[in-house]
């Protein structure tokens, strides 16, 4: 049998706009216009503006490369993807893939700086980011849990695979170099866990997705990967789950075993892709679910907040033992501050919802935090469960007249077509470097991404006023 990344390789470079279903398509458009949100976000953040200032600085006068987004400028491929998805992670506005990945942080910069290259139509973009998704959540899927507890970042280790599968399809290699950037990317893949427990900031998505462009630029001028490097005795998965038969130290479905086979079994038929989630708030994803629970529980029974005497939790436990309950920075299940778990449900209780533009800044309180919020998150239970679905935790509001509602989650919540995207990532409008008519510029635009000529005619409708 052919190896992984030959497997995975054959079928990106066959891959074609009308192979893909409908619903993959729409996901498409909706994941980019999620990841153009966020850089438009991000771009007014200190960590966006730096890495803007850092590459500017480390890439000036460069004459063929790749644009930076909202500030312009022209710097090399990989240092677009960097700047770009730097202010994709400072935004906030992620997807999510099985809580501690969010592909389009990488695979989107990754795409656009080839795109802008290439001259890729939308069709070309849909399907190059269509395979890039694809490829990088199947090789994550049943690993993300173990690969946290051996002290690596799924996002950034898997998302280098994104963003180099998104720009070698824009880029024409062929099946040879495709698979020597799939094989390449397991010796640049990386992404620490430490540096944040220690008093640092990580450093995740943005390197992967410019290791991800410089795999690509080793596998066009002729390096060769190698062939077994996921699978093989001193491969990837060895080296990232600690062996290559599948054996799993954690998983959110309490699964002991994956079969490997499994990351190419009826590629091009089943779309893991459409597993892909919108974190439209701007807080840790495992929060999303207890926000739109809690919220749809109290509008469905029309429960006040003063009727509410407390609010039990039931979630899948690895969602309490962020990042792994290897080594937990926090305890959801224990703690009751500002940011935490117990937060968002009061939150989503007292106001049937969570601000839409309320900066990324987890486990940190707000000047306007609402005081009954805070007196009410004292009274938040969080049981952990390892039955319970990820994302789709169950809430029991007890209220003072004896009586008790519950709702329990899908897990699915956040999961929807581009229309619904579009409907609810228009409310951040106001907080845009940008005019409400440009954003929604931007906005038709991914709508209308399949009949567009090139794909980065959406880098300019990114670029502030005087940019």
């Amino acid at each position: 049998m052919a190896s992984l990344s030959r497997q995975l390789a054959q079928w990106v470079v066959g891959l074609k706009f009308d192979d893909l279903p409908p619903e993959v398509v729409d996901r498409a458009k909706g994941v980019t216009l999620q990841c153009l949100s966020s850089i438009l976000i991000g771009a007014q953040t200190r960590q966006g503006a730096e890495a803007v200032t850092m590459i500017k600085q480390e890439e000036a006068g460069v004459s063929r490369g790749a644009t930076i987004m909202v500030a312009g400028g022209k710097v090399t491929k990989g240092g677009a993807a960097f700047a770009n998805s730097e202010m994709a992670f400072a935004g906030g506005k992620w997807d999510t893939f099985r809580m501690l990945m969010h592909p389009g942080t990488s695979v989107i910069p990754g795409a656009f700086a080839a795109a802008e290259e290439s001259g890729a139509s939308g069709r070309e973009f849909i399907t190059a980011i269509a395979a890039a998704y694809e490829v990088m959540e199947r090789l994550a899927a049943d690993f993300i849990p173990t690969l946290m507890s051996r002290g690596f970042h799924a996002s950034p280790v898997f998302g280098i695979f994104g963003a180099a599968v998104a720009a070698a399809k824009l880029g024409g290699l062929d099946e040879e170099q495709m698979n020597s950037t799939i094989a390449l990317c397991a010796s640049m893949a990386g992404g620490n866990l430490e540096g944040p427990r220690s008093g640092g900031r990580a450093l995740r998505e943005g390197v992967a997705a410019r290791n991800g462009l410089f795999a690509v630029a080793l596998a066009r001028q002729g390096h060769v990967g190698g062939e077994t490097v996921l699978e093989g005795e001193a491969g990837f998965y060895h080296a990232y789950i600690g062996n290559n038969q599948g054996r799993l130290t954690y998983s959110f479905e309490g699964k002991t075993h994956a079969d490997l086979k499994d990351i190419t079994a009826d590629l091009g038929t089943a779309w893991i892709f459409l597993e892909t989630l919108y974190r439209i708030y701007s807080t840790s994803g495992y929060n999303i679910g207890h926000i739109a629970v809690t919220a749809q529980l109290c509008e469905e029974n029309a429960i006040r907040p003063d009727d509410i005497e407390r609010i039990d939790a039931v979630a899948n436990w690895l969602e309490t033992q962020y990042p792994s309950p290897a080594f937990p920075n926090r305890r959801e299940d224990l703690i009751h501050k500002p940011g935490s778990t117990a937060y968002h449900i009061a939150f989503a209780a007292i106001q049937r919802g969570f601000p839409l533009l309320r900066d990324w800044a987890p486990q940190t309180a707000s000047a306007d935090d609402p005081p009954a919020v805070l007196e009410l998150m004292k009274r938040v239970t969080i049981t952990p469960s390892y039955t319970t679905t990820l994302f789709g935790p169950r809430i029991t509001i007890h209220t003072k007249d004896g009586k008790s509602y519950t709702r329990q989650g899908t897990g699915r919540e956040f999961i929807w077509d581009f229309e619904e995207e579009a409907r609810r990532i228009r409310d951040i409008a106001a907080g845009l470097p940008i005019s409400a008519a440009q954003f929604d510029a931007i906005i038709q635009n991914c709508r209308e991404l399949d009949t567009q000529a090139r794909a980065d005619a959406l880098i300019g409708l990114t670029m502030a006023p005087g940019h």
